[in-house]
């Protein structure tokens, strides 16, 4: 009987102060969503809202996803939990010029 092929791959998020990178075979067709699902890593950040995962914005090795619900992932994938903005960039840097 031939072994079910399946994929490495890495699921990351990170906080400032807490870092979390969960390693998990995956079969084929995997997408990046499902991997996070499949990870756990929610588990790991329990102050967090519990659907912050669920609808986070993804990215493989730092590059965005804009469908992470059908981007089937690859052998060695890292899948990036991106937390989302605090504040809005434009507006940090209108702060900045403005001295404040």
């Amino acid at each position: 009987m031939a072994a079910t092929e399946t994929l490495a791959v890495e699921v990351a998020f990170a906080l400032p102060e807490k870092q979390r990178i969960v390693t998990l075979a995956v079969a084929p067709g995997t997408t990046a969503r499902q991997a996070v699902s499949l990870s756990r890593i929610a588990e790991q950040f329990p102050e967090l809202p519990a659907d912050t995962f669920d609808r986070a914005p993804l990215g493989i090795f730092g590059k965005a996803l804009r469908q992470p619900e059908a981007q089937a992932l690859r052998e060695g994938d890292r899948v990036e939990i991106y937390r989302p903005l605090q504040v809005d960039p434009k507006t940090a840097r209108r702060r900045r010029a403005a001295g404040g």
